[in-house]
């Protein structure tokens, strides 16, 4: 199951009243149906919290937290405490809500933005609503009798409130309010990669124990795993984790070339890890791109059908002509990605090349290429793209970084992946195709979608009627 740390087995003994009994030999377990439970072991004391309080500030994850729901609201100081109860107490005899003086809201505020930092320093409007629905259910004296959901301007009061919280974070020299807050042209190399709309740089703080010397060392002996003929996954899947939080530092703080990459962190650069590392950043699935771009593909081939006729959908065109030939279920994948552009009218020519296995050389073929995909065939290429794909690469800085991928769909979404992991900008000539890809088919903050893809997801759901 890839369990990490320290754990203990429990099952569910028929012998003892069905009690559950500490696992020591799986020929223990009952023959016809065995119930076994998981117990998470800490090495360092785990305070009297609640495991919803504790999941908002355990030191020992390092990678992206998610948004509790509902969100735990946490015990204020005794004294406002005190003059809460009395309120909720008078709110629910007489239906009166609270006056709230100056120094209880600051109290309020400031506990609130100390809770809500310990998952994200930079929230999105759906958290700021759910802290504060949260506030209001818990303590209806702090409802608001002039707005309809009861907590209108506690949303505001939070934002102000995160964005001076913000500034405390970055004089403690939090990294990643700190590299956030940094303007473009203060790096050593090139310039600051702009976040994409609706996110943030997203830079943990290394976990409990783990000092920039050990990080070194775990990074030294990943070295020395990877060279290995079969290497320990199973240790680079911890050492990766632990590293993560360096690795991010490198990658967003000091912006090196990817060949630099490649040689101190060659073990990041595998499928494996690449959907590991996206994991820890967004906490989604990379190959969730599949199942979304599936869910898709229906709406946008009948919108590919009805385009086609237009004088600008040349490519359009070319593509359902190859789908045609050989209607599988990997080619109506490949399709609707290399007619995507087509809807925008960009310029595929430096993102995406095709290219014969046996025929030109590799530095020829990626010459100009920032950032894109290598899609291999053999033999000449008569249609738009090839029936029978031999290998997909993905390839940054005219370097290939990850190869032998099976098919055009996975590549793209290891495409993705890579350019969250390297933080990278999207290439221009295709820039709305790829937050196509990330804010419809990956969902990954679709409410800030720009005017060009709002309007073309409210095409395809007409298709979806």
């Amino acid at each position: 199951m890839g369990l990490r740390g320290n754990f203990l087995l429990q099952f569910e003994d028929p012998d003892f009243g069905n009690e559950l009994c500490n696992l020591t030999d799986i020929k223990e377990l009952p023959t016809d149906r065995a119930t076994l439970k998981v117990l998470i072991t800490f090495s360092d004391a785990v305070s009297d919290s609640t495991l919803d309080t504790a999941s908002l500030s355990s030191p020992s994850n390092n990678s992206s937290v998610e948004w509790p729901d509902p969100f735990i609201i946490p015990d204020f100081s005794h004294d406002v405490e005190l003059q809460l109860t009395a309120a909720n107490d008078a709110y629910a005899k007489e239906g009166t809500v609270m006056v709230v003086s100056k120094g209880v809201k600051s109290e309020i505020l400031d506990k609130l933005a100390d809770m809500i930092s310990k998952v994200t320093a930079y929230p999105s409007k759906e958290h700021y609503e759910s802290v504060a629905t949260a506030l209001v259910a818990k303590h209806p004296c702090l409802r608001e009798l002039g707005s309809e959901k009861g907590w209108y301007c506690w949303v505001f009061s939070l934002k102000f409130k995160m964005g001076n919280y913000r500034q405390r974070l970055m004089a403690a020299g939090c990294p990643e309010v700190v590299v956030n807050k940094r303007k473009r042209g203060q790096t050593s190399s090139k310039v600051l990669k702009k976040s994409k709309k609706g996110e943030v740089h997203y830079l943990p703080d290394p976990p409990a124990g783990q000092s920039a010397f050990t990080s070194e060392e775990n990074r030294k002996t990943m070295l020395l795993e990877v060279q290995k003929c079969d290497p320990d996954l199973q240790l680079l899947d911890e050492m990766m984790t632990a590293t993560f939080s360096q690795r991010r530092k490198e990658v967003i703080g000091d912006e090196p070339p990817v060949s630099e990459l490649v040689n101190r962190w060659p073990a990041l650069f595998n499928e494996r890890q690449i959907r590991a590392e996206f994991g820890r950043i967004v906490t989604t699935d990379l190959l969730s791109f599949l199942e979304g771009l599936d869910a898709w593909t229906p709406s946008l081939l009948q919108l590919c059908k009805a385009a086609i006729s237009s004088s600008r959908r040349l490519t359009l065109q070319s593509v359902m002509q190859c789908l045609e030939k050989e209607d599988t279920n990997q080619n109506r994948r490949t399709a609707v990605l290399l007619g995507l552009p087509g809807f925008f009218a960009e310029d595929t020519s430096e993102i995406i090349r095709m290219c014969d296995v046996h025929g030109e050389t590799l530095d020829v073929l990626m010459k100009g290429m920032r950032v894109g995909l290598l899609i291999g065939h053999e033999g000449v290429l008569h249609d738009a793209f090839p029936m029978q794909v031999f290998h997909v690469a993905v390839v940054v800085e005219e370097t290939i970084i990850l190869h032998d991928i099976p098919d055009v769909a996975t590549g793209f979404a290891l495409l993705m992946g890579t350019i969250y992991c390297l933080n990278l900008e999207y290439p221009s000539e295709m820039k709305c195709s790829f937050e196509f890809m990330q804010r419809v088919v990956m969902k990954i903050k679709p409410d800030h979608c720009s005017a060009r893809i709002h309007g073309l997801r409210n095409k395809l759901l007409r298709y979806r009627l």
